[in-house]
């Protein structure tokens, strides 16, 4: 029996090295390689801080249950009232990642990523107002602050006294981040004087503390990040913004009218404000993953209720094969996106060096399974789905969102790709050096490469090879299929960038089958080390949804990565840029059945 078999795996502490700090597990993908040891065991949280999670849950059920009709008023009315907001503070929620030294709780990712889920399952405007100050407004300064921007900063942000917003985006900017036109002038005392605007800018109307990133074109670097307080002069902030979604969280443009910045509130190096900005983005992650996760388990619940009480001819819909496969669905998305999730957060917690594509993987994966449960939620409750009466509408437009802000989605299937084929320039002995000068900035408008010389691409060789050990045998058939298409992924890698040399950049259509490939491997190889921990645990008898679910995980992964691979050489690519480039030209779709 499975059981049995099961039974005889080795204990975990002897199933896995120590994990690999200088390992990206996302990007060795692109070699052909499992790193197990950053994958396997699935990780958990340390008893002590999973206790201090329990007892923020609760508090959080106990104040948020029973508010789903001021929720509603909050997102008719577009804004959250100052009460609520207080609220929120006194509950704690605004030191949720400020180290305990400074008056906050300290959660770890993980621990973070699990409380956002919780708000999450209420209400994802509250998620965002918590969420944009913690994951992105005030990261900076915990990770890159002074002692003394530390000590002088995160008591205050801790405790709600002032609230952090992330000044990035800018008009005409967009996915661009690397393009910013606000900039900031250097005195000869060593203040700044800054200028600017901002856009879009999540809690702008109720923040007291900006992260902002300028330009400064010094020998430095050409962009630098500051930390401005709302009070100074010369700041301002817009009128609230009208939204489709998350209509109660405040967002609004931030001007900055030749603001004096003192020169200690320099965040960071001077010169450096991208890589901050790219390092806080990526650390905060987890919670905007962890917020679709709890946006993902409302809809699942909603439509399993609506589903066993919805009476139609003659027996419950629960009972039709096409909505048993739409819940199922959900459900598979939802673990799925959990798994890979809690891995990120559990790099970061551990210190890996590089998990930008660990972290853009679980922006697209997460957001769009977001997407498409809360999508199928409604559409089992049929018409009243459509209504406002109902919680879907709002499901879904609070969570259309999220595959645009923070880097759109599709900007962030290129950096993956991009940033695992530099991965395997590095490895190709007559293209290395020049490989390496074309990926160094993948994110930056991925418009602007240094000329290198045209060279024959040589074949990968001396690569791992490592196949999946320590899977139960219950999961051997689902492991073989990462195997198989890891090294399918390594060939394809090799090919386009053999093939197109320094013009792969502009092969969007081919990276984004890329990407697509390597979010399948990482997500399903998260999927199997969850559900192989928990066959370690209980014994595969007591496991059977799980290994349903990693099984089938496998299966529609291994349908989408053979589609895309093979898509990278038999495609209608440029029949579909002839036929955009026409409506582009004209404007508009010229046809018509009475022409």
């Amino acid at each position: 029996m499975a059981e049995t078999q099961d039974a005889k795996l080795p204990p975990e502490d002897s199933r896995s090295a120590e994990l690999d700090v200088e390992a990206s597990a996302a990007k060795s993908l692109f070699l052909g390689e499992i790193v197990e040891e950053n994958l396997f065991p699935f990780p958990a949280l340390h008893p002590e801080e999973a206790e201090t999670v329990r007892i923020i849950l609760e508090s959080i059920d106990k104040f948020m249950q029973g508010r789903e009709e001021e929720f509603r008023e909050f997102d008719k009315v577009g804004a959250q009232p100052p009460e609520y907001i207080q609220s929120l503070k006194e509950l704690g929620l605004f030191g949720l990642v400020v180290p305990e030294e400074y008056g906050g709780l300290g959660l770890s990712s993980c621990a973070y990523s699990r409380v956002l889920q919780q708000t999450s399952r209420y209400d994802a405007s509250t998620s965002l107002t918590i969420g944009a100050h913690s994951s992105i407004g005030i990261k900076g300064v915990i990770l890159f602050g002074t002692d003394e921007q530390k000590r002088h900063y995160l008591p205050r942000l801790a405790s709600g006294e002032m609230i952090g917003a992330f000044c990035l985006t800018e008009p005409g900017s967009g996915s661009d981040a690397a393009s910013v036109s606000t900039h900031a002038e250097k005195q000869d005392d060593g203040t700044w004087r800054l200028s600017g605007e901002k856009i879009w800018i999540t809690n702008g109307p109720i923040a007291d503390f900006y992260t902002v990133f300028a330009r400064t074109d010094s020998e430095k670097g050409k962009i630098s990040a500051f930390l401005v307080e709302r009070a100074w002069d010369g700041v301002s902030v817009g009128n609230k913004e009208d939204k489709l979604g998350i209509r109660a969280s405040a967002t609004s443009s931030v001007m900055f009218d030749n603001v004096l910045v003192p020169a200690e509130n320099l965040l960071g190096e001077e010169g450096k404000g991208f890589k901050i900005a790219m390092n806080i983005l990526n650390n905060g992650r987890t919670g905007l993953g962890g917020g679709c996760i709890g946006g993902m388990k409302t809809s699942i619940a909603l439509a399993s209720e609506y589903a066993t009480q919805r009476k139609q001819f003659g027996q419950s819909i629960s009972e039709f094969g096409l909505i048993k496969q739409k819940v199922a669905q959900m459900t598979i998305d939802c673990f799925a996106a959990e798994s890979a999730v809690s891995l990120l957060g559990h790099y970061i917690d551990n210190g890996v060096k590089d998990f930008s594509v660990e972290a853009a993987i679980c922006k697209v994966f997460a957001t769009e399974a977001m997407w498409r449960t809360g999508n199928e939620a409604l559409q089992i409750a049929g018409g009243n789905g459509f209504m406002k009466d109902y919680p879907y509408e709002m499901i879904i437009r609070d969570s259309r969102i999220n595959m645009i802000y923070e880097g759109t989605n599709e900007i962030l299937r290129l950096y993956i790709a991009l940033s695992g084929l530099k991965q395997v320039g590095e490895y190709l002995q007559d293209l290395s050096e020049s490989v390496t000068g074309i990926f160094n900035h993948p994110i930056k408008g991925f418009g602007v490469m240094s000329e290198y010389a045209s060279k024959r691409i040589t074949r990968l060789t001396s690569l791992g090879r490592d196949k999946v050990d320590f899977i139960p045998p219950s999961l051997t058939d689902a492991a073989l299929v990462f195997e198989h298409y890891t090294l399918a992924l390594e060939r394809a890698a090799e090919m386009v960038l053999r093939r197109h040399g320094k013009k792969v950049i502009e092969k969007q259509f081919a990276m984004s089958r890329i990407a697509n490939v390597v979010i399948d491997l990482f997500v399903g190889l998260a999927v199997l080390s969850r559900v192989s921990k928990l066959i370690e645990e209980r014994g595969s008898e007591s496991c059977v949804n799980e290994i349903a679910i990693a099984n089938t995980f496998s299966q529609q992964a291994k349908r989408r990565m053979n589609q895309n691979l093979r898509r990278i050489e038999k495609n209608e690519d440029e029949d579909m840029k002839v036929l955009a480039d026409h409506i582009f030209e004209n404007g508009s779709f010229d046809w018509d059945t009475i022409d």
